[in-house]
């Protein structure tokens, strides 16, 4: 096939002298980088793209210049961070310091915009980032763009291209005298650049000035002119009846463009108006023909309307407004042929991987079945893919009744109600898909069940019902293990998810076997390179070997650690999981110092409305790293919050009665022995007779001179048959055995007893209770007699005298954590806005912004606003200075 379209440009801006019919405009490119940032701000049409582009090129920016867009495919703000990072690293400076970063769900842009941060600090030579269509970005990744252009190193230029102004705050750089702006009159033709644009088509129009008076020198108009002028009969007569309103343009867009094509060219266009994005293949198929490649290369060689969207020109899109008109005609022309053709341009975007088109396009013909069945297979590749906005909104594609009658469908809405609804919503349609699950086809019945599966497991841990998660973990464990046992086809994806998501529903419900699932998750998840699963997966393994070793335990969490500071995924629930469970060991290791880090960082990442157990742990954790610091207090208010916590949940938590019994501990350090006694007298019968209350009790018992009452609650602790639910209890028992005895006068038995603690504590380093049980004399006496552990107990005794060790160097944690509203005022911090300028951009009160800083000034250990910052930046909460490797 031939285009019939001429030499002329297409509608837009422009570049080059002479190349292809584009015009350069030097006095534009003169304003473009002029600035720290440069804007470009116009209508649709008004050549922003191609005039940055064709900078790009006459400047010679190209190994310089990262180009990000923020079209309609980059909505979800993640998705947008996630392109401006890989564009960065696409450029000679950026390769080198910007470090690659995976898409994970609801993955903050406020963690990749401190990551770049950190990244570029050291940046030295000149770099740019522009970000085309800023309008289409949302409120929220605007004040991320804002905060990193105000914090960004020199070198760093910005230059942006919107079809309107948005809030970004550019004022102050204005004033400074660092803003450029290039604007819709400047972006005008002039009449010798629309007659260098004419000349180059082979046009010559003795009334060009009036012509680009009624198009106002827009490019657009201008451009769809001079491609409808190369073969009009009367330029002359055109010149004065061209019109630069909206109905005169589209008039002449059918009349005097899309007519005039060959007929196989007009076919093309108006088939394939339909799609976003096009390439070739997908146009012969929507057309029956062949060539469809060579026939969009020609138009967009020749700039008629038709924009190739990656290097290798392989796809293309088309002006919207010329899209738009297509549309139109060809729902004027061909109604009755539209379905069909979203119906095979679904089919071709599902069997090439592009989902999120195949559904839209699914949707647009209205076959339901097919663009449920699409978004089932894909719903969790989306989700790790960090669109989970977008999968939200294509589910709300689908009409109200759909969800009623077909089961994968329902169970979706259900996965999206636990995200974005009400746990009761979610029952809801988990009812209709289970109900409707004979209707579903025996070849996806396999997948249905286990997507039903593992959003059930969800629903049942947030509402914290141990009997039906275990119900639920029952049902699903043949369909997650087997995959080759006659089972219908399972993606792997969601088998892997389902492993994962099993065996953290085993470990919170005390299932039998959970670390087999976690562990053949995290096999599968690495093989198929998933690491979000592996991540999760691991951190849940850490959770398990808590209660077994503090070493494996802190090998799977740093494992998990080190995953996430890879990817990006540091603010994510399993992270908070991974940062509890180190912060835990080193508390037992009686290392506070390292632990509070930790902890801190587990408590601003875990919420309670979605990880309840989760943050219970972290209470309890939050409790014992209190206790290793001697602030009985501070112990006593985290274990009562955890105890309340507790309360709330559906089923008791497993680790309440340890909880409880650290709670009793501490009362008794604190002297309340009344309020403890008390305290005990309150649990049941079934709860005193467990070994951690067994331990409590002894502790109490012991505080009270009462020895022998000590010793006799322990007994069925130390012979196995009150079991503890961590080991480091055991150790906790024959230390207060070893106390108690000695009391007694049974020198022997304390030794026994003593020894027997000292080989619990030493393969983990567990010296928690030694120091909470001071006894320095059994301990001397004992290392004279002879022990198996002679340094440890030197260690001990050592700690005991005051003999600690020093302070690691470098900073020190922050004394609390930092809320959310103090981290958004910290990150303002650095700019040179004043506080009532902070308050502005943060929609908020002068008095709260000072209220904050207040508080930020007391955690952090500092008194003035730079000191803040610097100890912010060494704490790892704010990116390092771009003035300072």
């Amino acid at each position: 096939m031939e285009s019939s379209a001429g030499p002329a440009a297409a509608p837009g801006g422009a570049a080059r002298p002479g190349a292809e019919g584009i015009v350069s405009r030097p006095r534009l490119f003169g304003l473009l980088g002029a600035a720290r940032v440069s804007v470009v701000s116009a209508p649709a049409g008004s050549g922003k793209t191609v005039l940055l582009r064709s900078w790009i090129s006459d400047a010679g920016l190209d190994e310089t210049a990262a180009w990000v867009s923020a079209g309609r495919d980059q909505r979800d703000p993640q998705r947008f961070w996630l392109s401006a990072l890989t564009a960065l690293r696409q450029t000679a400076p950026g390769s080198v310091l910007v470090q690659p970063l995976t898409a994970a769900p609801d993955l903050d842009g406020w963690a990749i915009t401190e990551r770049l941060l950190t990244d570029l600090a050291p940046l030295r030579d000149r770099a740019w980032l522009v970000v085309d269509d800023v309008h289409e970005l949302g409120a929220e990744a605007l004040r991320q763009l804002e905060l990193l252009i105000m914090r960004a190193p020199p070198p760093l230029r910005f230059v942006l291209a919107t079809r309107h102004d948005v809030q970004l705050g550019l004022h102050r750089l204005r004033l400074e005298g660092e803003l450029a702006e290039i604007r819709e009159p400047d972006l005008r033709f002039t009449v010798a650049e629309a007659q260098e644009l004419f000349g180059a088509a082979g046009i010559r129009l003795p009334g060009l000035g009036l012509l680009v008076e009624r198009t106002e020198g827009w490019a657009a108009g201008l451009r769809l002119a001079a491609l409808s002028l190369a073969r009009h009969p009367d330029p002359g007569r055109f010149a004065e009846q061209f019109s630069g309103t909206e109905r005169t343009v589209a008039d002449y867009l059918l009349a005097e463009v899309l007519d005039r094509q060959s007929e196989p060219v007009r076919r093309l266009l108006l088939r394939t108006s339909i799609l976003h994005r096009v390439t070739g293949e997908l146009a012969d198929l929507l057309t029956g023909d062949s060539g469809g490649e060579r026939v969009l290369q020609d138009l967009e060689q020749a700039n008629a309307f038709v924009t190739a969207v990656d290097a290798s020109r392989s796809w293309f899109r088309y002006h919207q407004m010329f899209a738009d008109l297509l549309q139109l005609q060809l729902r004027r022309t061909a109604p009755d042929e539209v379905s069909g053709l979203h119906r095979a341009a679904a089919g071709w975007f599902a069997r090439h991987r592009y989902p999120v088109e195949a559904i839209r396009h699914a949707q647009a013909a209205q076959d339901w079945m097919l663009g449920a069945q699409l978004l089932a297979d894909h719903w969790y590749s989306l989700q790790l893919d960090g669109q989970t906005a977008t999968a939200h909104e294509l589910l709300a594609g689908f009409p109200a009744e759909a969800a009623a009658t077909d089961a994968e469908l329902a169970a979706l809405t259900a996965a999206d109600e636990l995200a974005y609804g009400s746990l009761e919503a979610a029952e809801r349609y988990l009812g209709l898909a289970e109900r409707g699950m004979v209707s579903v086809p025996d070849a996806r019945r396999g997948q249905a069940q286990l997507l039903q599966g593992v959003t059930r497991l969800v629903l049942a841990r947030q509402r914290w019902n141990l009997r039906a998660a275990t119900e639920g973990a029952r049902r699903l464990q043949d369909l997650a293990e087997a995959p080759d046992a006659g089972q219908p086809r399972v993606d792997e994806e969601l088998r892997a998810l389902a492993l994962i998501s099993l065996g953290s529903t085993e470990f919170w419900a005390a299932g039998e076997d959970p670390e087999r699932h976690l562990e053949m998750g995290v096999a599968l998840a690495h093989r198929i390179g998933r690491p979000l699963l592996e991540f999760t997966g691991l951190a849940y393994l850490a959770a398990i070997e808590i209660f077994r070793s503090f070493a494996r335990a802190a090998e799977y969490g740093g494992q998990a650690v080190e995953l996430a500071e890879r990817h990006g995924w540091a603010d994510e629930p399993a992270a908070g999981l991974a940062y509890e469970i180190l912060g835990a060991t080193l508390a037992w290791q009686m290392r506070p110092v390292e632990a509070e880090s930790w902890v801190q960082r587990a408590e601003r990442v875990l919420r309670a409305e979605t990880e309840p157990a989760a943050v219970l742990g972290m209470r309890y954790t939050r409790g014992t790293l209190e206790l290793a610091r001697g602030r009985d207090a501070d112990a006593l208010a985290a274990l009562q919050a955890g105890e309340r916590l507790g309360g709330r949940l559906a089923a008791p938590h497993m680790l309440l009665t340890p909880m409880r019994a650290m709670l009793l501990h501490t009362l008794v350090r604190l002297g309340d022995i009344d309020r403890a006694e008390q305290a005990l007298a309150d649990l049941g019968e079934h709860d005193r007779d467990r070994a951690e209350t067994r331990i409590a009790t002894a502790v109490l018992r012991l505080a009270q001179d009462d020895p022998r009452a000590a010793a006799a609650a322990l007994a069925p602790v130390l012979d196995g048959s009150a079991p503890v639910l961590q080991w480091a209890w055991l150790a906790h028992a024959f230390l207060l055995e070893a106390i108690a005895q000695d009391a007694l006068g049974d020198a022997a038995a304390a030794d026994r007893a003593l020894e027997r603690a000292l080989d619990l504590a030493e393969p983990d380093g567990a010296l928690l209770w030694f120091l909470l049980h001071p006894v320095p004399r059994l301990l001397e006496r004992h290392a004279r007699r002879g022990t198996a552990h002679a340094a440890l107990t030197a260690e001990i005794l050592s700690l005991l005298a005051g003999q600690t060790p020093a302070l690691p160097a470098g900073p020190q944690p922050p004394l609390e954590p930092l809320s959310s509203s103090e981290i958004r005022v910290l990150r303002y911090l650095p700019t040179n806005l004043t506080m009532p300028e902070i308050a502005g951009e943060l929609y908020v009160s002068h008095n709260t912004v000072r209220t904050h800083m207040r508080h930020l000034y007391t955690k952090l250990g500092t008194h003035r606003r730079a000191e803040a910052v610097a100890r912010a930046r060494d704490l790892g909460l704010l990116a390092p200075s771009a003035l300072r490797r």
